[in-house]
């Protein structure tokens, strides 16, 4: 089955961009308007913090320059990811890139301008100007980066050179996007069809052993004809994270990611830690699953298959909606307006069609609706997808209400929380409605692979990320041999004795795009952790717990992630979350195994 173009996706499936800009004209008009204000942004320099009413002044005029770009910034890649072989869009994403280098640039001034007057006197014009307060948070997150800041000119040139620094990324997304082209592989219906990532994802589940492997085999084969050129990629990625750590008095790339994002560093190695020590229930789990196939030893292609046959649960978009707002209604009906407001109006991209982006995604900025892009599929993955997604989504509605510009995004930190809040609810939902045992296994076997999927899975590509920085940090050259070799043995490590080891898995790093984001992927694993304990307060918890939580969606960025976390009922500096999410894990998995057995293996 041939993908659609993306001139043949019917109007109501596409996400409708004129809300952000009327027409490329426009976007036009405003690029030069913004890309000029740019310019006179140097005029602010040199009395920047003469007094409070400078500050504040010259503050409010910087922030309204970058709400303007971030929306100029949206528009240009959101209309490129839905074809990116666009050359126009391409290009709108070139310039758009480029004016967020100059404006990065020309506002390398403020933290070195702010850090260079002292906490006194930066007291004393928020005494004098009392319209600072609304900055006050903001102003403390810059005092918390004294010994990590450079001279203004330093961070200029720091600053000037991320349109270089970024061509590593851009290459990887452009090569593994737009010029790698996947083989024919044959789909459960026996048709040779061409592999996509969305097609792999769906044919890596089949029922079919030989259709699965296939699908694997091709998958790899092409990234393997790419290894070394993804090799370079990375290598220049991890070799910037760790130049731009180094030259601001960071001791690792990790602690810099962490502290810009107001994350303590024991929240990654508690994380790693108890991953690590619980690492017996997901070979417990994989051992199971090498029962049920009846197979002497498991390869990675097996990892995917529902355990339980064909799913008993698929949904056409339009039945996901609906049994989504379902799901959700413990949040209440606020939540749900935000909701239908969302699956009612064009906001989201459903369906996969040639050269658009993979995956999925929650996007926008503060003056546009938080557009969702998915590449769906009839099944209770792409639910999920929608369901984690929306979460997001949401998230960004509540906090754009209620925070202003300078607080109206939130920390990656929290973000993953709320999303996977939103899965746990759904599979709340599901065990408490579902009583037939097949079905009911069908979905304890989703959650386990969810959460092998996300806390297992997320944690051993933390593990991959930290020491893919150590490596580099220590000399060491980021051969596609070398990654090969640690990746294959972490992933042994990771799914135990019952998995056959060696083979192509061992190039799975080169098709992770997350590991070009700076230490991020570490937070969907807490995230998940987190929204274990969330989900439990809303959907059997007291109105205030529930409360407590919305408060969580409406704070932004207006405090630091892990104190937002904790006014939400979570310590994510203890390991108690992690704790209850294994314990969590435990009860299901054995509610599954009682049921494999009872009905599956006898």
């Amino acid at each position: 089955m041939a993908i659609p173009k993306r001139t043949d996706v019917p109007d109501h499936l596409k996400w409708d961009l004129t809300r952000v800009f009327k027409s490329d004209l426009d976007w036009e008009h405003e690029y030069t308007t913004v890309k000029n204000e740019i310019q006179t942004l140097s005029n602010l320099v040199a009395d920047f913090v003469t007094s409070g009413q400078k500050l504040y002044a010259g503050l409010t005029q910087i922030l309204a320059v970058g709400r303007k770009l971030e929306k100029l910034y949206v528009y240009a890649t959101m209309s490129s990811d839905v074809d990116t072989k666009d050359a126009h869009y391409l290009g709108y994403v070139a310039q758009a890139q480029a004016l967020a280098s100059q404006f990065a640039a020309a506002t390398a001034f403020i933290n070195p301008a702010i850090l260079s007057i002292s906490e006194e006197k930066l007291t004393e014009f928020k005494q004098e100007e009392p319209r600072l307060t609304a900055y006050s948070h903001w102003l403390d997150q810059i005092n918390q980066m004294r010994t990590h800041t450079l001279s203004a000119q330093e961070e200029k040139l720091v600053a000037d050179a991320g349109d270089a620094m970024g061509i590593s990324e851009n290459t990887f997304n452009v090569l593994t996007n737009s010029d790698m082209e996947y083989g024919y592989v044959q789909n459960d219906a026996g048709e040779m069809v061409q592999l996509s990532d969305g097609l792999y994802s769906l044919l890596i589940q089949s029922q079919n052993r030989s259709v699965r492997q296939n699908a694997f085999d091709v998958m790899y084969a092409t990234y393997g004809q790419f290894e070394n050129s993804l090799a370079s990629t990375l290598s220049g990625v991890v070799k910037e994270h760790n130049y731009t750590a180094k030259v601001h008095h960071y001791d690792s790339a990790r602690s810099s990611a962490l502290h810009e994002n107001g994350v303590p560093t024991v929240v990654y190695d508690t994380l790693i830690k108890e991953v690590d020590t619980h690492l017996d229930l997901l070979h417990r789990y994989v051992d199971l699953r090498k029962q049920i196939l009846g197979l002497d030893k498991l390869q990675m292609w097996d990892m995917y298959v529902p355990l339980t046959g064909k799913p008993a649960i698929s949904y056409t978009f339009a039945e996901a909606k609906q049994e989504a707002k379902q799901a959700l209604a413990p949040l209440g009906s606020d939540y749900l307006k935000h909701v239908d407001y969302i699956f009612n109006n064009r906001v989201i991209d459903v369906v996969e069609s040639q050269n658009k982006v993979t995956g999925a995604y929650s996007g926008g900025s503060y003056d546009t609706d938080p557009y969702e892009l998915l590449n769906w599929e009839d099944n209770i993955d792409s639910l999920y997808t929608l369901v984690h997604e929306t979460g997001h989504s949401v998230h960004s509605m509540y906090t754009r209400e209620t925070q202003p510009y300078v607080y109206g995004d939130y920390p990656i930190f929290v973000a993953e929380i709320a999303s996977t809040t939103n899965e746990n609810i759904l599979t709340e939902y599901f065990l408490d409605h579902i009583t037939d045992p097949k079905t009911r296994a069908f979905v304890l076997n989703y959650y386990l692979d969810s959460f092998k999927g996300t806390l297992f899975r997320q944690t051993q590509f933390a593990e991959f990320e930290q020491w893919l920085h150590e490596q580099d940090a220590q000399g060491k050259p980021l051969t596609a041999d070398h990654l090969n070799e640690f990746y294959g043995q972490l992933n042994q490590r990771y799914y135990g004795d019952s998995v056959a080891s060696g083979g192509d898995i061992a190039k799975e790093w080169a098709r992770i795009p997350h590991f070009y984001y700076d230490f991020y992927v570490y937070q969907y694993a807490t995230g998940f952790a987190a929204a274990t304990a969330l989900a439990n307060n809303v959907v059997h918890g007291t109105n205030k717990q529930r409360e407590a939580y919305l408060g969580y969606l409406k704070s932004g960025s207006s405090d630091y992630p892990t104190e937002i976390m904790k006014h939400a009922g979570v310590d994510m500096t203890k390991p108690d979350y992690l704790e209850a999410a294994f314990t969590t894990f435990d009860q299901r998995l054995a509610e599954f195994e009682q049921i494999i057995h009872t009905n599956f293996l006898n």
